[in-house]
């Protein structure tokens, strides 16, 4: 019997939830136009250079998702949809913590983990939980309110669960029953046609716009699906000519002439989109949103631990600077910052181990006998192995919360004065029932698994300093 296996379901999860969105919010599809258009004009202008994070078909078609749910429960069945796909959680973030505005929810990214899974559909979905249980954000009364109302609603239904855990198990669907599991999936996350419960919506709107996007309804949907451009300044351009109205910044690092690192991302603004709304009267009435937007991002290299310390290090001196001088360009600022203190090229990140690469034996190394150098920084200066930068597979808490927050229609409340609900990793893989993977560890055992294999082709110590 023809089966789907894992990464074909992904591809075609990702295509038709891509199809679906810019039937939704046809400025997305504007959006993914001009991210191909930029792609296009990229590898012409820079040729094999401009694949050297990725190929252009991979790029082409990557996409990112952002989902958001309510509970635990809901976010176990998430888990359990994303492993049909073979989408791990990698990662924990804290969004309460970084964003100035109240956006109460922590999150995890479900994507795949293996390489050559990247490589065949790197698809990802950010997925955000809302913290009911944070007096910061909700009092008891609301709290109560809102876990009663969350408890009493099923965003997945028991049949595309038991389809789910058969995908995860047996790594690959039936014909038949993969199409029906393609179908229930992307259902799950279209924007619901029943009308929304006005006088509940405002209540957790007064709150935070992103509680009441989660609780407000009865359902849940794509927030946003992002592509990925290979200049994201021009992309900004384009779409602003275009007439379509952009948040005022691109997150994450500045745009400078040495290395890409990490994550930049940008996007426009969430449009106002017509919902059916139930008034206390009990009339239904036409009423608008702004809850979805359209994000797009440019990838970097991973960097290591030390790296991202710098990283964070860097953005504390932007803030500084950018208070001391309000009259300056917050990009100026940076970009300075930047070319102060983090290396220019690739080989100096290397060397200072502030970033990820994978190593392998190059063809044209040295063949006249001699015995190749015992050191990784030597191997690669002389030609005896090449560095490939690790491809940033994750997501920023502080660039995440700004994109929130840009699309917010205000800050909401939130009493610093309370303590915060605690949450971390550990907490959440209890949650959801498996592990939430470190992406730290997950990059350094791709390098790691690259400098063993140069070790045994050149026949030297297993571990390379």
């Amino acid at each position: 019997m023809p089966t789907i296996s894992q990464w074909r379901l992904r591809a075609a999860f990702a295509a038709r939830l891509s199809h679906m969105y810019g039937q939704e919010v046809p400025a997305y599809t504007t959006l993914v136009d001009v991210s191909r258009e930029v792609n296009e004009d990229v590898l012409r202008a820079r040729g094999a250079d401009a694949e050297r994070l990725g190929s252009i078909g991979r790029v082409t078609a990557e996409r990112h998702g952002a989902i958001r749910v309510g509970t635990p429960r809901e976010l176990r069945q998430v888990t359990r949809v994303f492993a049909a796909l073979g989408m791990h959680p990698v990662g924990f973030y804290d969004l309460r913590e970084a964003a100035a505005s109240a956006v109460p929810v922590i999150s995890t990214a479900f994507r795949p983990v293996d390489g050559a899974e990247l490589a065949r559909n790197p698809f990802r979905v950010f997925t955000s939980m809302l913290t009911p249980a944070d007096p910061r954000f909700f009092d008891a009364g609301l709290r109560s309110r809102l876990e009663a109302f969350l408890a009493g609603r099923e965003l997945f239904p028991p049949e595309l669960l038991t389809l789910a855990d058969r995908a995860a198990a047996e790594r690959a669907l039936p014909d038949a029953e993969a199409e029906r599991f393609l179908q229930l999936a992307v259902a799950a996350f279209e924007l619901s046609a029943e009308p929304v419960d006005r006088a509940w919506y405002e209540t957790l709107e007064k709150v935070s716009a992103v509680a009441a996007d989660i609780g407000g309804v009865r359902s849940t949907h794509i927030n946003h699906l992002t592509p990925r451009v290979l200049d994201i300044d021009e992309l900004y351009r384009r779409m602003t000519d275009r007439g379509i109205q952009m948040i005022d910044t691109i997150q994450g690092p500045p745009a400078w002439q040495g290395p890409d690192v990490l994550l930049r991302q940008t996007s426009f603004r969430a449009l106002a989109e017509p919902r059916a709304m139930r008034n206390p009267d009990g009339r239904v009435v036409s009423g608008t949103l702004r809850v979805r937007f359209g994000e797009v991002e440019a990838r970097g290299i991973a960097l290591t631990r030390q790296g991202r310390a710098r990283y964070d290090e860097l953005l504390g001196r932007i803030d500084e600077q950018a208070a001391q001088n309000p009259m300056e360009a917050r990009g100026d600022i940076a970009r300075a910052v930047w070319e102060r203190h983090m290396p220019g090229s690739e080989e100096e990140l290397a060397a200072g181990g502030l970033a990820f690469f994978t190593y392998r034996v190059t063809d044209d190394r040295p063949r006249d006998g001699s015995r190749p150098p015992t050191t990784l920084a030597e191997l690669v200066r002389q030609g005896w192995v090449r560095a490939e930068p690790i491809v940033y597979e994750d997501f920023l808490p502080r660039s995440a919360a700004g994109i929130f927050q840009s699309n917010l229609s205000g800050d909401g409340t939130r009493d610093d004065g309370r303590q915060g609900a605690a949450y971390d990793a550990d907490w959440l893989s209890g949650a959801i029932g498996r592990d939430v993977l470190d992406p730290f560890a997950l990059y350094e055992e791709q390098q790691n698994r690259s400098l063993a294999q140069v070790a045994r082709e050149l026949d030297l110590p297993a571990t390379l300093g």
